[in-house]
């Protein structure tokens, strides 16, 4: 059990090292992208499915609350946490909507819609993307394995190395934090 563990830890930390060797300018432009959205007044719009879904919820309430400093609240919306919201798109319409609708609503341009899919093909995130640029939106997409559709539509996209879904969540997580502390350090 002991070797388990440590190779859980190496693999974890081999895709985190491989991840930030093929994609630290692409958070550096994130970091950038979000810091210009919220200095304009614009929202940070945030959505994926199961994990990543409670990431768009932990993402945001960073961003509204604080990260590691007191400073101004910043403005972010997790598209995944309206139970109500959720449940009537997905009897009425579809569930591949759920996220487009939202962003349709309650999107302008200037904003920034951020969807995360391990895979890259989750296609209420990837029809997401599609609403938010047919809207002006920009579109940030943290992914895995190959990138999926998400690498061909977003504006910048973040892939993770990995087919392994726990080690992309991993990754992810560094990434968001990363992301957090560098956009507060913009902020009083």
């Amino acid at each position: 059990m002991k070797e388990r563990i440590e190779n859980i830890f190496k693999e974890s930390i081999a895709v985190k090292e491989a991840t930030l060797k093929s994609n630290v300018d692409k958070i550096v432009s994130i970091v950038e992208s979000i810091t210009t959205t919220l200095k304009n007044g614009g929202k940070l719009l945030f959505f994926g499915n199961g994990g990543s879904a409670a990431d768009s919820q932990h993402i945001a309430a960073e961003f509204i609350g604080r990260f590691q400093k007191e400073r101004k609240s910043l403005a972010a919306i997790a598209l995944t946490t309206d139970s109500s919201i959720l449940t009537a798109l997905g009897n009425d319409y579809s569930f591949d909507i759920v996220f487009a609708r939202q962003i349709e609503g309650l999107g302008q341009k200037g904003d920034i819609a951020f969807g995360i899919s391990t895979s890259g093909n989750s296609k209420n995130v990837v029809e997401a993307v599609k609403k938010a640029k047919s809207m002006g939106l920009t579109t940030i997409t943290l992914t895995g394995c190959s990138g999926g559709q998400l690498a061909q539509i977003s504006d910048i996209c973040v892939i993770v190395p990995s087919n392994v879904t726990a080690r992309i969540q991993e990754s992810h997580i560094c990434i968001y934090h990363s992301i957090c502390e560098l956009v507060e350090n913009q902020f009083k």
